[in-house]
């Protein structure tokens, strides 16, 4: 048992340090940092627990160290869930400026929260006294049943789909076509998504520009002005590549200097809306890269005979040598033909898995059958201490995995985001809550899928105990009934009844469409020529993603200029450069605030040049827009009349048009 402590400990460990380095952004705090991972390393410890306790209970020894760290890591990630967790997310979410003021905004926007489950808790509490029933867990006992039968009864759903979707999604990226497809229509969403974003924060920085410049530095909110103008300082100085371009002072934006509260507000929404254009830029740069690397990979996959099995890539080095050639065919064979076979193994592998978990789910109610695969391994390998654990762990660690694939896919739609280096405080915070929320009831389902010789029980279904017996007005049976639920639920989602019905009905299309490449129309016209224009930059010597912003400017002739803000200089500096600027959004500002008449947005340009103080960006010319319309479907026609054409080839006819459209 130590030899197996000593190996997965110490790769829990590592994976959560990594998965950490890897997804939180760069002004993460160190302490939501170390909240984090200790909640994760809290909620992996009992994943690791559990093949412990079973090969404990198997033998008859009665271990006082699992018990002990049963307790810790249950309560450590009780207690993080359920209290300190959402008051360092409501404080990490607050814009204002003292850490007392901070307190009181997360205490207030979680005062709901708390309310609801007192309210819980004592509906428990006077549910027992009512029922006169022998409770002989306690207060403490009923908490611990409520927290897990929410797990048990929510994850049904959420296991149901991962053991579904998983095995689905890695068999369906093998078919590089439909891959093909469904990136160029992510690639087009998301670069629509990165221009908003964009102008969002540009909006931003103007109206900050504005508030500040109304502000004399007399003003007793100056010192809370300065702070955000420092903000905006830093993030210019660390992407000298975000270039602003023109923001809009609207009605809503006139007030911020109003009193502190109102200043908090708009260093919140400086905040997020920064958080929201890296989180949309890394997501476009990962799509875009993987395209590329996948329309290299099927011509190579083409041309192999004609390259000499050697791999052509134009987005590294080209290798010199004999050792140079050498690798360029273990790269063909890698990428073109290895890595695709394997990812059909294993989807195979993950689906056997989740057939043989639906079967000895869907076997629990039947007394006296035990049909489950890994409770017959686990009892024929009772005298082997090591590999009961191995035969233990596998099976769960997928289970967990089934169930927070899903949790982030219905997450990152509606609560939070999970973007690698951009992952912000707020999103690691309550992505860490919900993995702590779900991982006492995986492990509590999975040893329900677990009979052993003699009906022994573990320490952790002795600490837990059975539902039925906990939450009386569950129903007797209340174990063998939900999993039936969780079986019916699968099955339906593999055969694709939920999508149908969804996609008839038109309702909630936008989460069943988001990894449905069957359902979209061919391949996205704008997600082509975006591609096409991100490898030109590329072939120039350009940085990827560094000219798609803005994206109106970069598919038409408009004739919008707008110079790059120097990060290095001072915003405080009355500077030459910015002049004529900041006396433009003030008295733009100030003729804004003084009317009394009904007020539209208004557009102000951030940074005018030397020739000019003030511009617009109005909307497109006719002609410019016709041109672009019938390009794009002219595009659109040739690619469903050419559906066999390579992207290599689209982009080939792409160049020819730009070539005669030049003479």
């Amino acid at each position: 048992m130590w030899v197996f402590y000593l190996i997965s400990l110490p790769v829990t460990l590592g994976m959560v340090v990594l998965t950490l380095n890897y997804f939180a952004g760069p002004d993460v705090p160190r302490y939501v940092l170390f909240t984090v991972g200790y909640t994760w390393f809290c909620s992996l410890s009992i994943i690791i627990l559990v093949p412990a306790d079973i090969s404990s209970t198997i033998i008859g020894q009665d271990n006082g160290g699992i018990s002990f760290f049963w307790s810790w890591s249950y309560w450590s990630t009780f207690l993080l869930t359920w209290l300190v967790v959402p008051l360092i997310q409501g404080y990490e979410d607050a814009g204002d400026f003292s850490v007392g003021e901070r307190l009181k905004t997360s205490i207030h926007a979680n005062l709901v929260f708390y309310l609801i489950l007192g309210l819980i808790g004592l509906a428990g509490l006077l549910l027992l006294i009512m029922m006169q029933k022998d409770w002989s867990g306690g207060v403490v006992g009923l908490a611990m049943a409520c927290s897990n039968t929410f797990g048990l009864v929510t994850g049904v759903f959420l296991l149901g789909f991962g053991l579904s979707e998983i095995p689905k999604s890695i068999w369906r990226n093998t078919d590089w076509t439909t891959r093909q497809k469904l990136l160029s229509h992510k690639i087009a969403k998301m670069a629509v998504k990165l221009d908003k974003a964009h102008q969002e924060l540009s909006n931003v920085i103007v109206v900050a520009e504005a508030t500040s410049k109304q502000m004399s530095n007399r003003d007793p909110f100056r010192p809370y002005m300065n702070i955000i103008d420092d903000m905006i300082n830093q993030m210019l100085h660390e992407d000298p590549s975000f270039k602003p371009q023109g923001g809009r002072v609207g009605e809503n934006d006139m007030n911020y200097d109003a009193d502190e509260k109102s200043m908090a507000t708009l260093r919140r929404r400086l905040r997020g809306a920064r958080e929201e254009y890296y989180r949309y830029k890394s997501e476009y740069l990962t799509h875009v890269m993987e395209a590329l690397k996948l329309e290299e990979t099927i011509k190579n996959y083409e041309q192999r005979n004609e390259n000499g099995w050697k791999f052509v890539s134009s987005l590294r080095p080209e290798r010199d040598g004999t050792l140079g050639s050498y690798l360029d065919t273990m790269e063909v064979i890698w990428r073109c033909i290895v890595w695709r076979q394997l990812n059909r193994l294993f989807a195979i592998v993950l689906g056997c898995m989740s057939a043989a978990i639906l079967l000895a789910e869907a076997t629990l109610l039947p007394s006296g059958v035990d049909l489950s695969v890994f409770s017959i391994l686990i009892n024929s390998l009772a005298t082997k201490e090591m590999l009961v654990q191995v035969a233990a762990f596998v099976p769960l660690f997928y289970m967990c995995i089934c169930s927070y694939y899903s949790l982030f896919k219905v997450g990152m739609l509606t609560f939070y985001s999970f973007t690698p280096r951009h992952t912000s405080s707020v999103s690691l915070l309550m992505i860490c809550s919900m993995v702590a929320r779900y991982a006492p009831p995986v492990s509590f389902n999975f040893l329900n899928l677990i009979s052993l010789d003699g009906g022994k029980k573990t320490i952790f279904e002795k600490r837990m105990g059975n539902i039925d017996n906990a939450v009386p007005f569950f129903g007797e049976g209340f174990n063998k009934i939900y999993p039936i639920i969780m079986v019916v639920y699968t099955l339906l989602v593999a055969t694709g009844f939920f999508h149908r019905i969804i996609k008839v009905s038109g309702v909630w299309k936008r989460i069943v469409f988001q990894n449905e490449a069957d359902d979209l129309d061919g391949v996205d016209p704008t997600g082509l020529l975006i591609l096409k224009k991100e490898r030109a930059w590329l072939e120039q010597g350009h940085s990827l993603g560094e000219e798609v912003v803005p994206l109106s400017t970069k598919f038409n002739d408009s004739g919008i200029d707008i110079e790059s803000r120097n990060p290095t200089s001072s915003r405080r500096d009355n500077g030459r450069r910015y002049s004529r600027s900041s006396e433009a959004i003030s008295s733009k500002y100030a003729a804004i605030r003084g009317s009394n008449t009904n007020i539209a947005a208004a557009n102000v340009s951030l940074l005018d040049s030397d020739d000019s103080s003030t511009a617009t960006d109005g909307p497109l010319s006719s002609s410019t827009w016709l041109s672009l319309k019938t390009g794009l479907h002219n595009l659109k026609a040739s690619i469903i009349s050419k559906n066999n054409d390579s992207l290599d080839e689209i982009f080939n006819k792409l160049r020819d048009e730009d070539e005669l459209d030049e003479l």
